[in-house]
């Protein structure tokens, strides 16, 4: 009975490693504004896929650029500036073409105040003392943020109330928790079900900034990984496209699979 035992618990151990052994799995690297819409996709493919593994780590662009640059093993990286990813496929560390997957937007958001009839020349009276914006050295949302407040010719008035994020999300954690008054943040986390309850927000004209063109590669580690091209697969589908608008992008005037559509559909 001992050994008809452990007979069994080895083959119960031996079937497990094979199932581990031969499920795909993938590492992302993922722009911290695409959290919730990333969540969103996921769980549809999950539902195709149920098998299939993937976990994301979420950050900054800038910063996730420089890790994969620097050897970390991200399968897919998905930037909030489609920059980033085509300086990596110049270094020869993408096996995919560089893809487009969605178009950003820039918003004054907070918790205390009507941001909704706001204009970022409402920043510089003293009653708003600390406005919170991504650090425009390496996140994509806030180097935006920097060219409207530029444009709109209120930068040097507010520099001394900016507190930066490390990304897009500790930003609007600075906002949600008081830190800060006002926020200039992503569209899609305004319409998250984490801010969108307690805040309201006025949209910034994209004629004061760069346009968040956003990108993702398949990297150079995964050049032979099927479950990568899958999900990249998925990311041209009607399904998604839909997750992304309901998220708050417009749509790039290209599919990820390549061919034309609309920037508006």
């Amino acid at each position: 009975m001992i050994v008809k035992a452990s007979l069994t618990a080895l083959l119960i151990a031996t079937l497990c490693w094979a199932s581990d052994a031969f499920a795909d799995k993938l590492m992302v690297a993922a722009a911290s504004n695409l959290q919730y819409a990333m969540e969103d996709i996921l769980k549809q493919f999950r539902e195709q896929h149920p098998d299939d593994t993937i976990n994301v780590v979420y950050g900054s662009s800038g910063k996730l650029s420089t890790q994969i640059a620097q050897g970390a093993p991200y399968d897919l990286y998905f930037s909030a500036d489609i920059t980033y990813p085509r300086q990596l496929a110049s270094m020869g560390l993408a096996a995919s073409e560089v893809l487009p997957y969605g178009v950003g937007r820039i918003v004054l958001w907070s918790a205390t105040r009507d941001a909704s009839g706001m204009t970022l020349a409402d920043l510089v009276p003293e009653d708003i003392q600390r406005i919170a914006i991504a650090n425009p050295r390496h996140a994509p949302y806030g180097a935006r943020a920097r060219e409207a407040l530029e444009a709109a010719g209120v930068w040097p008035q507010i520099q001394n109330k900016l507190i930066f994020g490390s990304n897009i999300s500790q930003a609007a954690q600075f906002v949600e928790t008081g830190n800060a008054q006002v926020g200039v943040l992503a569209l899609s986390l305004a319409l998250s079900p984490r801010l969108a309850p307690s805040g309201s927000y006025w949209l910034i004209p994209d004629s004061l900034h760069k346009p968040l063109e956003q990108g993702y590669i398949i990297t150079q580690r995964a050049a032979d990984n099927e479950l990568a091209q899958r999900f990249s697969a998925f990311m041209g589908s009607d399904r998604v496209r839909q997750i992304m608008r309901d998220n708050g992008f417009d749509l790039p005037d290209s599919k990820p699979d390549g061919s034309t559509i609309n920037a508006t559909q």
